[in-house]
C-alpha cells in the first residue's frame, strides 16, 4: 500500500515518460557503440527502459537542504557499461541528454517554469513543481 499522493505519482510518472523518450533517442544514437554491463539485458527486452539497454536515465527528487537552488529532481544520466567511456564522449552524452530534457519539459509540463541548473556535481530540474 503506497501514501503517496496520486498527484505526486502522476507528475513523476510523466517526468519519467519524458526521461524514456529521451532514453530511446540515446539508444538508437550510441547504443552499439559500447557493450552492455555483463547484468543489464538489451535495450527494449523489459517493460521499463531504465532497466535495459545502454543507458540508465532518471531523476529523484530532492528536498534541497543545502542547495542553492532548492528542492527539484536531481537528474541521473548513466551508462551500463563495464568499458571505458572517454570524459569527452560521457560529456557529450550529458549535454545532448541535458538539451533534450531541455527541449521536451515544456511540452510535458506546459505553463510551468521548469529549468534545469547545475547544482554542485549534479544538474537538478528546479521551478515549478506543484502537482495542480
Amino acid at each position: 500500500m503506497s501514501f503517496r499522493d496520486s498527484r505526486v505519482v502522476a507528475w513523476e510518472k510523466k517526468l519519467q515518460d519524458v526521461f524514456n523518450e529521451i532514453d530511446a533517442q540515446m539508444e538508437e544514437q550510441y547504443g552499439d557503440r559500447y557493450p552492455l554491463h555483463p547484468s543489464r539485458p538489451p535495450s527494449g527486452s523489459t517493460a521499463n527502459p531504465s532497466a535495459d539497454g545502454l543507458f540508465d536515465l532518471g531523476a529523484a527528487f530532492s528536498a534541497g537542504f543545502g542547495s542553492v537552488h532548492g528542492r527539484g529532481y536531481i537528474i541521473s544520466i548513466r551508462v551500463a557499461t563495464l568499458a571505458r567511456v572517454p570524459a569527452d564522449v560521457m560529456e557529450k552524452i550529458e549535454q545532448e541528454v541535458l538539451e533534450q530534457l531541455q527541449e521536451k519539459l515544456p511540452q510535458a509540463f506546459p505553463c510551468r517554469d521548469l529549468r534545469i541548473e547545475r547544482d554542485g556535481h549534479s544538474f537538478k530540474i528546479v521551478g515549478d513543481l506543484s502537482f495542480a
